[in-house]
């Protein structure tokens, strides 16, 4: 058994995963939409302001936090940009899970786990 090529073969799973199809098709819908593109724009000037006025000491960190967050909360109420989202964060716990798998294959320890088993169903 060769770890590169399971490796690969992963890889390519993971590539034609349903979860990787909806992230794409969000992405692909993001970006030839005129009105996400603008708002994603003005949202990344924002943080950019947001940073500096807080590196300036203008506003403080958890002021800068809660100005980043109703920004992005924002931001969330298109739904072009909430539909990118929402597949991104399926797609990333889909791989996060996957870490957290072989994490536990290579360590033997589950790094998820919260050694109550009584919460789930006992470890993998």
């Amino acid at each position: 058994m060769d770890i590169i090529e399971k490796t690969k073969e992963l890889g390519e799973m993971i590539r034609s995963s349903n979860e990787m199809a909806r992230l794409k098709a969000a992405e692909d819908i993001q970006n030839n939409d005129e009105t996400a593109q603008n708002l994603l724009k003005e949202y990344n000037l924002k943080r950019i302001n947001i940073s500096r006025d807080m590196q300036n000491g203008k506003i403080s960190k958890e002021e800068a936090m809660k100005k980043a967050q109703n920004d992005f909360d924002e931001l969330s109420k298109n739904e072009v940009i909430s539909a990118y989202i929402a597949a991104k964060r399926e797609f990333d716990a889909m791989v996060q899970k996957i870490n957290d798998v072989l994490n536990f294959y290579i360590t033997g320890h589950d790094s998820s786990c919260g050694h109550d088993c009584g919460s789930c169903g006992g470890c993998h």
